[in-house]
């Protein structure tokens, strides 16, 4: 029995096991993330690229909230022991936990953005001076940027809602280096869909989450070091 546990361990402690754990459950939280997004994206993908389809589109994106979530959540708790691999169940699990938590900070981001977006659409029908396009990309971005990092708070952490919006906006600051590789994960992202398709970036969601998770690790060891270890969600 020791012997066949030995080997088990052995099994999965090189580095080739555990690329193809990892490997593996990218895999199938891509195919989870696909599953769970495919109501909003087909109808995203059917809408033309009009102004006027900008609160529709907002609405097809809703479901990517809950999925990006239960990406992070799988890709941060992925197992590197192939013998022991349960993404499936993880992603499931993270899903549920997540769902309301991930809502409360999905909707109003989407509904800010939308709104943002409408009102540079129509700047010279409003007849408001070009120059307050600067201030609205500006918040724009600054509110994506919290939104990121709520996000990934809100799915590897059990703080209330208003201590994760304040963590998410303290952490901009704190961790410089995450807030700027998330904006470039961002322009990365608004890029490819612009000279591909939603499509394509979909196919690619759970690598960009786990670009998102990498990125953000100075942010996480930090929350976990220095607020409440203990609000740090299990699998």
């Amino acid at each position: 029995m020791n012997n066949a546990l030995g080997a088990r361990r052995q099994f999965g402690d090189g580095p080739l096991s555990r690329a193809a754990a990892l490997i593996y459950t990218v895999l199938v939280v891509e195919l989870l993330f696909l599953v769970t997004t495919a109501p909003g994206l087909v109808a995203l993908m059917l809408l033309e690229r009009d102004v006027s389809n900008l609160p529709l589109a907002a609405a097809c994106t809703l479901p990517l909230g809950p999925a990006g979530s239960a990406a992070l959540y799988t890709l941060h708790h992925q197992r590197p022991d192939p013998t022991d691999l349960h993404p499936a169940r993880v992603f499931w699990r993270g899903y549920r936990a997540n769902l309301a938590d991930v809502l409360r900070i999905w909707v109003p981001l989407l509904l800010w953005l939308t709104v943002i977006a409408v009102n540079l659409a129509h700047l010279p029908a409003a007849g408001v001076p070009r120059w307050w396009a600067v201030p609205l990309v500006l918040i724009g971005a600054g509110v994506t940027l919290v939104g990121v990092n709520a996000l990934v708070i809100a799915s590897l952490f059990s703080f209330r809602f208003r201590d994760v919006l304040r963590l998410a906006r303290y952490f901009l600051a704190r961790t410089p280096a995450v807030t700027l590789g998330n904006a470039g994960l961002l322009v990365a992202t608004a890029a490819l869909t612009v000279l591909t398709s939603e499509a394509v970036v979909a196919a690619l969601g759970a690598l960009l989450a786990l670009a998102l998770l990498v990125g953000s690790r100075p942010m996480i060891t930090a929350i976990r070091e220095d607020f409440t270890p203990r609000a740090a969600k299990s699998a």
